[in-house]
């Protein structure tokens, strides 16, 4: 047995990690501050001093408890091999906890790219909309949507070189808005009492609209996933020290737009973002062109993330296959076309119909609080099984299930004003994932199980039965099954009984998508000395499956130990020395109308019949489209219903012609 595995990246804490960190980690939390206080302000119909002040103390103590404690000091303790996101989280506690665990992880990502798609469209809107204070009329909408349609196109080309950029620009941004914001704190320092959270207690115990203020608020927090999410990018210690100045920053403009609307009236600031009434309107062109800078960096976090949400979803056996390319030779970059033209034609359709930012936010947070609280979840599994961390589990998910569902409840007051686009999207994807999940656990209870043991001598007489025509040097079967032994009897009816499979060198490959993030190891057996061979690859949720990259490594490692040949089965290829051919076979299982199922079983392999039509052929999945490839159709054979016997009836037939002929005789005879 052969074993080849990988290194981790570790990303240590450096000056340099600290700058791409403020690039990859910060853009959706970032732009928060382009439009939290405006829909604060929008919130309720009556504006003073105390509500500013308790608002102002609901964000400080939220981006506190929810993102740094939650995120930036909890959940960063949970990283698998270095990797963070929900789904790398379950990836981590599936085999330590219980079976329902996945629904939590498919809730979790689908609501997480549901309520993404409003990301792009919020935060490029927010940045144009600040032309309308030199022009009224600006067309805000073909702008935006113009600068989606450049970036979306972008992304086949790959981001790497704009991506250098982003680190940079985001710690201006970052600079910029503390220091605009601290120097209007001075507008009323009364705002400086929002560090004491008894104003937020007030505020949410006595105002009849507290539902409507956290709805508000919570959108200060909403990029905190992508803390978690961006940890293998750049590592706990880099986004820990970054999250320290990136905290403070917005705070301090949270704080100054805070004080300029105390210190301005409730009359003079309906209808204004105070986020650009707080910029001198000299620095207003520097501020609005940084704002839609930093937009364009949140957007393009959101499409990166749902590629890397999406690729870890198929090896997760949550989603179908899909095309997967690489731009770019820096590692996780990727581009999923499919993903990419759906978000783009979400996105554009969701500005088409909210029309301005201020309608959007009435929409956004609702999904990403369910993803949340699907995290807290998880993390509840996984500090139930540390020896270290169980004592925290009670106390610490017990209080942020309660502060997420408080957050939850007041979010559903958008479900009517938009919030049911990203729960119907959501609902959307969430179905698809429970669908494709269990209908492979379905397909795969159903193979049947053989030891190829007990088939050595019948595969060595038919590779050395002369009458029987050479189909090729190397078959290759792509196998269900990891056991070292194990094969579908499906498989070798194609070798033995369909159409005997003559072959010099029969390979047994199964591909095992493991917890680990970034593993590539195999297991190398020969089972029949010079005939038949086994391999299990072991991939990463994070690995993409090139069967035919992988099997080629594996190949020169056994040539180098002397285990294998390369040299072509057939006599005349070998005089001239060309290599043997490889032949992939693929079992392709069809679901029958007939077979029987329970109700349930039944209507997820309905659905799944539906669904299937996205997923991408598995030769082209593996890598393999140009490679000789040989596909063959085979029922998925379950238990049947149960049909009466025809029997044989050749007597009774004639009794009954004899009777028929003797009553034609007496008619005749009346």
């Amino acid at each position: 047995m052969e074993s080849a595995p990988l290194g981790n990246k570790a990303h240590r804490l450096s000056a340099l990690g600290l700058l791409v960190t403020f690039g990859i980690v910060y853009g959706d939390i970032g732009t928060s501050p382009l439009y939290v206080m405006k829909a604060i302000v929008g919130a309720t119909s009556q504006l003073n001093a105390d509500y500013i002040i308790g608002a102002v103390s609901c964000i400080i103590w939220t981006l506190t408890f929810q993102t740094t404690v939650k995120y930036v000091l909890l959940a960063l303790r949970a990283d698998n091999k270095g990797e963070g996101g929900i789904l790398a989280l379950y990836a981590l506690v599936r085999r330590r906890g219980r079976s329902w665990l996945y629904l939590l992880a498919i809730i979790g990502a689908s609501t997480l790219v549901a309520d993404g798609v409003i990301t792009p469209s919020i935060t490029v809107l927010s940045a144009i909309e600040g032309l309308k204070v030199y022009e009224p009329s600006t067309p805000v909408i073909p702008i935006a949507i113009s600068i989606l349609t450049v970036l979306f196109f972008i992304q086949q080309f790959g981001t790497n070189a704009i991506g250098r950029l982003f680190g940079p620009l985001m710690f201006l941004w970052f600079t910029m808005i503390g220091l605009v914001g601290l120097s209007h704190v001075s507008d009323s320092l009364v705002i400086l009492k929002a560090f004491n959270p008894w104003y937020a207690v007030r505020l949410l115990t006595t105002s009849p609209e507290w539902f409507l203020i956290l709805g508000a608020v919570f959108l200060c927090t909403t990029g905190a996933e992508a803390l978690y999410s961006d940890l293998g990018h750049c590592g706990k210690q880099n986004i820990r020290v970054s999250w320290i100045f990136v905290k403070t920053m917005l705070i301090c403009n949270y704080l100054g737009q805070g004080a300029w609307i105390i210190a301005h009236g409730d009359g003079m600031i309906r209808g204004i973002n105070p986020f650009y009434a707080v910029i001198p309107r000299a620095f207003l062109p520097v501020g609005i062109a940084m704002a839609t800078i930093a937009a364009v960096v949140a957007s393009q976090a959101l499409i990166s993330g749902s590629f890397t949400v999406f690729s870890e979803a198929m090896n997760l056996h949550f989603w179908p296959r899909q095309r997967i390319k690489y731009p770019t030779d820096v590692k996780g970059q990727l581009y999923i076309p499919f993903v990419n033209i759906s978000l783009y034609v979400l996105c554009v359709a969701v500005i088409l119909l909210f029309r301005s930012s201020s309608n959007m936010e009435a929409a956004y947070g609702l999904a990403i609080t369910v993803t949340m609280l699907m995290t807290t979840l998880l993390l509840g599994s996984y500090l139930g099984h540390s020896a270290r961390l169980r004592w925290m589990m009670a106390p610490v998910i017990g209080f942020y299930i309660v502060l997420e569902g408080i957050f939850l409840v007041a979010n559903l007051s958008k479900f009517f004003n938009g919030g049911w686009v990203t729960m119907l999207l959501a609902g959307v994807i969430c179905l698809v994932m429970y669908v494709w999940y269990n209908a492979d656990k379905i397909r795969g209870s159903y193979v049947e199980r053989r030891d190829v043991r007990d088939y050595y001598d019948i595969l060595s007489d038919i590779k050395a039965d002369e009458s029987i025509r050479k189909f090729a040097t190397n078959v290759v079967y792509m196998s269900k099954l990891a056991g070292k032994y194990d094969v579908e009897q499906k498989v070798l009816y194609s070798i033995i009984n369909k159409h005997p499979m003559r072959a010099d060198h029969y390979w047994l490959v199964h591909t095992d998508y493991v917890d680990t993030p970034n593993e590539r190891s195999y297991e190398f057996y020969e089972l029949i000395p010079g005939t038949l061979y086994r391999l299990n690859l072991h991939l990463g949720f994070r690995v993409q499956p090139f069967v035919n990259l992988f099997l080629r490594q594996v190949i020169e490692d056994q040539v180098a130990a002397g285990h294998f040949t390369l040299r072509s089965g057939f006599e005349s290829l070998q005089r001239h020395h060309v290599p043997g051919n490889f032949v992939f076979v693929f079992i392709k299982r069809v679901y029958a109308e007939f077979n029987v199922f329970t109700p349930k079983a039944r209507l997820i392999m309905t659905l799944y019949n539906i669904v299937h039509h996205l997923k991408l052929s598995a030769p082209r999945a593996l890598g393999l489209s140009t490679s000789n490839v040989f596909v063959e159709n085979v029922p998925l054979v379950v238990r049947q219903r149960k049909i009466e016997r025809v029997v044989e009836r050749h007597a009774e037939a004639e009794k009954l012609q004899e009777g028929l002929r003797g009553n034609e005789a007496i008619i005749e005879s009346d």
